[in-house]
């Protein structure tokens, strides 16, 4: 009986360990691979709006700083951890990321600022994003 295998075309044999790295974001589903400590989205779009949901677990909502400039949008978070050792207790491992994190990007249409929302529930911040709607181009007479 023969064996099946599945051909990785990034595993060859031969190539030096330190090489391997250099392949790794393109192995990942997506091409990218989260960042320890960042912020995961999701957009979706409709004719007149984009939906953004960030994950940020354990953030307080007065932490969360949101900004939109024409079709940027830029995400903002101090994550804070319970710190204060009891009597006697010490630390043995922590893991969980403590800090700022931070990401932004850009929409295809500008944002409507004045109608944009924003709602923290569940560790999930959805912003609710109108597209202003396009400006009549202004055709400017040659003298």
């Amino acid at each position: 009986m023969s064996n099946i295998s599945r051909y990785d075309p990034f595993g060859i044999e031969g190539v030096p360990e330190l090489f391997h790295g250099l392949f790794r974001p393109l192995r990942s589903a997506g091409g990218a691979e989260a960042q320890p400590g960042g912020i995961r989205i999701d957009v979706t779009e409709d004719d007149a709006t984009y939906t953004v949901k960030a994950e940020l677990p354990g953030v307080e909502k007065n932490d969360i700083d949101v900004k939109i400039e024409g079709n940027l949008v830029s995400i903002a978070a101090k994550v804070e951890r319970d710190t204060e050792l009891k009597d006697g207790e010490r630390v043995l491992r922590r893991e969980r990321y403590t800090g700022s994190v931070s990401r932004a990007f850009t929409l295809a249409s500008d944002i409507d600022e004045a109608s944009a929302g924003a709602q923290y529930k569940d560790g999930v911040l959805t912003l609710t994003l109108p597209k202003r709607a396009a400006s009549a181009r202004k055709r400017l007479e040659i003298s």
